[in-house]
């Protein structure tokens, strides 16, 4: 069995590792197709890397658009790729409206066409301008299958007319990657400024939508409790993030880490006491899925979510953490002052 991979997120290694473990149940001969230049989410240029248990071809092309996941297209034909390799089967590991993957299905149709699929985490139903409202209904039209991130995906993708196989392909974690690092109390120890503080951490795009306005606010609500905030990760809300600290009177009271790699992520997760994710929806997003919950959870760290989209899905199923109404810093303060006082509550 041939399968070819169209995926920008497999620009970093880590997400190679789903298909190191298709090859280790399946032994299936596996391609993947990634950008040779990518701008990630944290405003940085990225070159792909081998994930080192991934045994497949791992192809660069460069795109124009680098880091526009929708936008971007890739500099090459894939026609005499697909002519060359002969796959027995397609998976686009990106949306039905993207570029790409109309990019790909063109160049599958041309050179003989096999089975051919695509990811989605898209649960809002959203019409597009023209001309990606008809390449994603063509791509709905002749998909032979999909996997949907959430039952909610599933439905969105029925509700816009696809018929084929979906199957919900949850997103997943690697245990061993994400488990109780070794190093986790020295990290602790590095980060509290006290020795009863409550590591309260996040890790993730610095983002208005996800919510760290609401979570300043209600920090500044239980600042009477034994807490230090430790902010990982970088994005454009940084700046508005530092403005409203300091306004509250909570900036001597946050550890400032930035951007970590993948493989260090683990370290901060199990050293926190506890996550907070407060996500808020937007109009056109609200969160796909929460996959830093479930890191944390490996790690052995609970987590605070909030309603928005599919996290209070994942922490029922995993019974790992509480859940707040999404922008409301009163009812988040409860939840953070229950768990700092009740160390068996975290437990």
């Amino acid at each position: 069995m041939k399968l070819l991979i169209v995926s920008h997120p497999c620009v970093t290694p880590i997400n190679q590792q789903f298909y190191a473990a298709v090859e280790q149940q399946t032994d299936w001969d596996l391609t993947i197709v990634t950008p040779a230049n990518w701008n990630n989410q944290y405003g940085s240029q990225q070159a792909p890397q081998r994930w080192s248990e991934f045994r497949g071809q791992l192809l660069s092309i460069p795109v124009w658009k680098p880091g526009n996941i929708p936008l971007h297209t890739y500099r090459s034909r894939f026609v005499p790729l697909l002519r060359s390799l002969q796959p027995d089967a397609i998976y686009v590991h990106h949306e039905a409206h993207a570029v790409a993957t109309a990019q790909v299905y063109l160049a599958n149709r041309l050179s003989g066409r096999c089975p051919i699929g695509f990811y989605s985490a898209q649960n809002i139903l959203k019409n597009y301008p023209l001309p990606f409202r008809q390449a994603e209904s063509r791509v709905l039209q002749t998909s032979d299958f999909a996997y949907p991130v959430s039952q909610s995906v599933k439905q969105v993708l029925r509700q816009k007319g696809y018929q084929g196989t979906a199957t919900v392909l949850p997103l997943g974690v690697d245990l061993d990657v994400y488990n109780p690092h070794s190093q986790a109390e020295e990290t602790a120890n590095r980060l509290r400024t006290k020795p009863e503080e409550v590591l309260i951490g996040y890790l993730g795009r610095i983002a208005e939508e996800k919510g760290l306005k609401t979570l300043l606010h209600a920090l500044k609500q239980i600042e009477d409790l034994p807490w230090r905030f430790v902010l990982v990760g970088a994005g454009s809300y940084e700046a508005e993030c530092d403005r409203l600290a300091q306004s509250l009177n909570l900036s001597d009271r946050i550890q400032k880490v930035g951007f970590v790699p993948h493989d260090q992520a683990p370290e901060y997760l199990s050293a926190f006491d506890l996550l907070v994710l407060p996500s808020e929806t937007r109009p056109h997003w609200k969160e796909q899925f929460g996959r830093v919950i479930i890191e944390a959870l490996a790690c052995g760290t609970p987590v605070v979510g909030s309603d928005s989209g599919e996290i209070p899905n994942v922490i029922a199923a995993t019974k790992g953490g509480v859940v707040f109404p999404e922008g409301q810093p009163q009812a988040l303060a409860e939840q953070l002052r229950a768990l700092i006082l009740n160390p068996s509550l975290r437990s």
